[in-house]
Parts: structure tokens; sequence; C-alpha cells
């Protein structure tokens, strides 16, 4: 059951929530903002809530949570294709292939041609492997990627793994900035793609933009109202349920 306001949650059956995450906010912080609205709606303690499929906090866009029985649809969900609209930036990069980090090693890219960003692009279709970005939340022996990589480690010895491209359009070029649209598996880290776009080119580059917008047949026609559960006077509605569901 796909709902679009907080009033609607239907605690004891579940719900689908698609929300349009707001930018650097991470994927936990509108869990846990929404674990709080509803506590507060319907006056319980304890239910079950998650999501499926992290955001990067500067990535904006779809984000499904799901509460209550449609917690056990999680796995299911993630394995479900996902698009992204984006823009990426050549002539440099940044140690978190994105902007959370200063562009650096700048390179001439005054030379490419459209020809030649198409030729590459073409390189990134169907099954490739792909390392993940340093700073990214893979498990390397026990500890995530991302804290090696803030404590100064250079070497972090990340495993490169089979992703799939099924679609890989460029929607604009206007030198530096090229902005794309792609539809990729589970797993994939687009951060990582603008990352090998650059080596491929031999000039560098990073991610500026990304918005998801699509997971599976999931889309963000119709979003979850989260705005309002910003707002510091929303209204409240009669709480009819006290029992603390644990689904």
């Amino acid at each position: 059951m796909i709902v679009c306001n907080i009033h609607d949650i239907d605690i004891e059956n579940g719900s689908i929530l698609l929300v349009d995450k707001p930018l650097r906010w991470t994927s936990f912080d509108v869990v846990n903002k929404i674990k709080h609205a509803v506590k507060q709606e319907w006056g319980i303690k304890k239910f079950k809530i998650g999501h499926a499929g992290t955001l990067d906090p500067l990535a904006t866009g779809l984000l499904i949570v799901c509460v209550g029985k449609y917690t056990k649809q999680i796995s299911l969900i993630q394995d479900l294709p996902k698009t992204y609209r984006g823009t990426l930036v050549l002539g440099a990069t940044t140690l978190s292939c994105d902007l959370e980090h200063q562009p650096e090693n700048f390179k001439p890219y005054e030379h490419l041609t459209d020809s030649d960003l198409e030729g590459v692009k073409k390189l990134f279709t169907g099954d490739i492997m792909q390392v993940p970005p340093v700073f990214s939340a893979v498990r390397v022996e026990g500890r995530r990627a991302f804290d090696l990589a803030r404590k100064g480690q250079d070497d972090v010895p990340l495993t490169a793994k089979q992703i799939h491209i099924y679609r890989f359009e460029l929607t604009r070029i206007a030198l530096p900035e090229v902005d794309f649209e792609i539809q990729c598996s589970k797993g994939t880290y687009i951060r990582a793609i603008a990352r090998d776009i650059g080596e491929k080119l031999g000039c560098g580059a990073y991610l500026s933009a990304l918005r998801r917008t699509q997971i599976g047949d999931f889309s963000l026609e119709h979003p979850f109202s989260f705005e309002e559960l910003m707002l510091p006077d929303r209204p409240r509605r009669e709480r009819k349920h006290k029992k603390n569901f644990e689904l």
C-alpha cells in the first residue's frame, strides 16, 4: 500500500512511502524523521521501518521507505534496477568522486569532442567490473572503507564487483559539464562511473549532481509528502490506536 502523507500510514497492515530525499540528508535521517513522526501520530513505541536502498547525502530523489509488514519486501525492492539523472564535471577529480571534497588534479578537457564522450560512454553498458569509491560503505576487513579513508589510509584494498548498466544516455554536453541518465543494477556507484569516465578520457571527472528518479516501477509521480514533517505546527490526527504493534 503506497501512501502519500503521514496520516494515511497503516501501521498494522504496512505501507510504502515514496520519499523525495532532500539534499544533504542521509537516508537514515529520513527514516528517523518519519519514525519520530509516526510515533507521535499514532502514540506507539515500537514498529518496523526501514529504507530500500541508500542515497548519498549529496544525492536527491526517490528513497523508498517501508513500514510494518512491507519491511519484508525491502530485499526484493533493493534488487530492482535504479534510474538516475546527474551531472559530471570533466577536468578534475575529488577524493570522494563528488563534491563532498574539493576538486583537485586539474587537467585540460577543452580538446574533447562529443564523439569522444559518446565513444567512452559505450564502454559503460552491459556487464562491467567496478571498483567502489574509497569513500563508500563497502566493508574492508570488517571496517567501512570510508572510515579507513578518513583516517588517511591511502591504499584501501577495494575489490572490483560486477554490475550491469541497462541504459546510459548523455543528455547534455556543455563542457566541462555533461548531463546523463543511467539505469543500472543494485550495487552500482554512480560516483565511480564519473570517476572511471574521467580516467578513460584522461582528464579526470567527478559527480556534481545526482537524482534518483525510479526504482523498478516505483517513481516520484505521487511522492510522500515529506515536507509536512518539517512543519513545527503539523496538525495531529486523533489517536485511536494505542497498541504497540510489533510486526
